[in-house]
């Protein structure tokens, strides 16, 4: 099973083996940052994915070798115009993050290099998530000036509050694969893509043993308390949706650009 959107707008690829095991890929070539469309694909592809049959486990990763993911993408934040369309656009993650949520199967998360914003919410919505020394974390979002809004709940429920306080407060600065695995965001830090790669392939292969069942029942209980966060998530990206358009993040979106 294949799917893919164009190069240009970012890709979404779904494979499944005959084990059962459905890759799920993400690529854009800003920093696989996430613009709205390719959000969408990646919601609806989780969520396609979760409903196979054949599917046992899922493995969501993303291409190129030193960024996992940038986040949001700048050319779309500042092209927002208004709430409604800050609003689309938040939802967007809250997409995601509930299509991991809600999704009957286990999801492998494999995080090859840094995780930035979006990125840490997207790693921290898989059950069990693999990493390499490289893959250091920034909830980036009080420096542009809109906050970890829609994330928020699925980090805090990763590493706790106080780490949560700690990496959204201090917008500026990465924190270390160590540090994330520390707070429980990584189950294990590998030196080497190759190393993480082999160990994610044995665990899935592993988990696609595993009675279906057991493990839907499973993951039901790592996710219990969160039912409400289809509505949770929406009001989250309201916040973020309308912070966007503020003169500060304007300016600070357009400093940035200017720099590159």
């Amino acid at each position: 099973m294949s799917k893919t959107d164009t190069k240009a707008a970012g890709t979404v690829e779904v494979t499944t083996d005959e084990q059962g095991i459905a890759t799920i890929v993400f690529f854009h070539p800003s920093h696989n940052s996430l613009p709205g469309t390719l959000l969408d694909k990646l919601a609806e592809t989780i969520t396609k994915a979760g409903q196979e049959e054949q599917t046992k486990v899922i493995i969501l990763k993303s291409g190129g070798e030193r960024t996992f993911c940038a986040g949001a993408s700048f050319d779309e934040l500042i092209a927002i115009e208004n709430k409604e369309q800050g609003l689309a656009f938040f939802s967007g993650f809250a997409k995601v993050i509930n299509a991991c949520r809600t999704s009957g199967k286990i999801i492998i998360g494999r995080v090859q290099g840094k995780a930035i914003g979006g990125g840490v919410g997207v790693a921290a919505s898989t059950d069990y998530c693999f990493a390499t020394q490289h893959a250091a974390v920034k909830l980036s979002e009080l420096a542009i000036g809109i906050g970890p809004f829609v994330v928020g709940p699925a980090v805090e429920r990763k590493i706790g509050l106080a780490a949560f306080s700690q990496l959204s407060l201090d917008a500026s600065e990465f924190r270390s694969a160590a540090w994330a695995k520390e707070k429980g965001l990584y189950a294990d830090v590998y030196e080497t893509t190759e190393e993480m790669d082999a160990a994610v392939q044995a665990f899935a292969t592993k988990l696609a043993t595993y009675s279906p069942d057991a493990l839907k029942a499973m993951k039901e209980i790592f996710w219990q308390e969160t039912e409400h966060w289809d509505t949770l998530l929406l009001e989250r990206a309201g916040i973020s949706g309308t912070l966007v358009l503020s003169e500060f993040t304007r300016n600070f979106i357009q400093s940035f650009k200017a720099k590159k």
